[in-house]
């Protein structure tokens, strides 16, 4: 279950956001870089990058061990035309939001 989301949008340059969220006692960000590509982090550590492109969404993920033998599977699809960006745990969802109406806010 999500514990808290929290959104903190870089002053410059203007395009780059960072959303941070919680599973469980691990604590993630997604990063929309300036130069359109996308980040997942787990505790402090980058775990997939992926360069901006023409092909959507844009897809980063990372498996995490929660507990002994217990597996998540963290993905986030970003879909750069809308600003849509899904978050799921292990196929169920986590978070959605348009990244795009952040900006505007």
């Amino acid at each position: 279950m999500i514990q808290a989301i929290t959104t903190r949008c870089h002053e410059e340059p203007a395009l780059s956001q960072t959303l941070t969220f919680d599973h469980r006692h691990k604590t993630f960000e997604f990063l929309l870089t300036d130069d359109g590509a996308i980040e997942l982090w787990l505790d402090g550590c980058l775990r997939k990058r992926r360069d901006a492109s023409e092909k959507q969404p844009q897809y980063v993920w990372t498996n995490v061990e929660l507990e002994w033998e217990e597996h998540h599977y963290i993905e986030a699809r970003y879909w750069a035309a809308s600003g849509e960006l899904k978050i799921t745990v292990n196929g169920d969802p986590l978070l959605e939001k348009n990244l795009h109406e952040s900006q505007q806010a």
